[in-house]
């Protein structure tokens, strides 16, 4: 009887060692089938997107344009051309990831990203509406007048923009986007990823 007992502890013992043998052997593999992660893994993984956009900002603006014939600084007159636009936009904010950092310390991933800009900026011509428009014979309106002030009231509207935060927001969103698209990757679940803007 004591045999018997002593026999079944053995065989006890013996599955558990099994077991326990079978458990480190399928972690130890486990640990080595996992991808070493790198900076290269981590740019592949973003830099397809190359310009990240991440923030629109639409928005209908109105403004006038003047302008006048001078001598010496003065207004010469029946020179004077004037007209008021009405108009739609759309800004996009976002970041150039050909300027991305990366650089991975033990289990940390510090990715270092340059500042949001203007990516693009687009106004809808369809939307173009003029208002009081004066010309003179001796000072037309040209093609090249509504060009000019084109550019400049994209200008003056970014600036409106960012004085409103938009690049602050445009970074909080791109970071949001990259932890999410990082996230993932099962292989990531054990770093700890740091973002930061240069």
């Amino acid at each position: 009887m004591r045999n018997s007992l002593s026999k079944k502890i053995k065989n006890i013992l013996t599955i558990l060692l099994l077991l326990a043998l079978i458990f480190l052997g399928f972690k130890y593999y486990k640990e080595n089938q996992k991808t070493r992660i790198d900076d290269k893994i981590i740019t592949s993984k973003i830099e397809g997107v190359k310009e990240l956009t991440t923030l629109k900002y639409s928005y209908t603006n109105m403004a006038q344009f003047e302008n006048s014939n001078k001598f010496n600084g003065f207004d010469i007159p029946f020179t004077q051309k004037k007209f008021i636009v009405a108009y739609d936009g759309l800004i996009n904010f976002g970041v150039d990831l050909d300027d991305m950092d990366i650089s991975i310390r033990g289990k940390n991933i510090d990715i270092s990203l340059p500042d949001s800009k203007v990516l693009s900026h687009e106004i809808y011509e369809d939307s173009l509406k003029v208002f009081d428009q004066k010309t003179s014979i001796f000072n037309p309106i040209k093609v090249e007048d509504y060009n000019d002030f084109s550019k400049t009231q994209k200008k003056v509207v970014e600036k409106k923009a960012i004085d409103k935060g938009l690049l602050d927001e445009a970074n909080k969103k791109c970071k949001k986007a990259i932890e999410e698209i990082l996230n993932v990757d099962a292989n990531l679940e054990e770093y700890k990823i740091n973002i930061s803007f240069k």
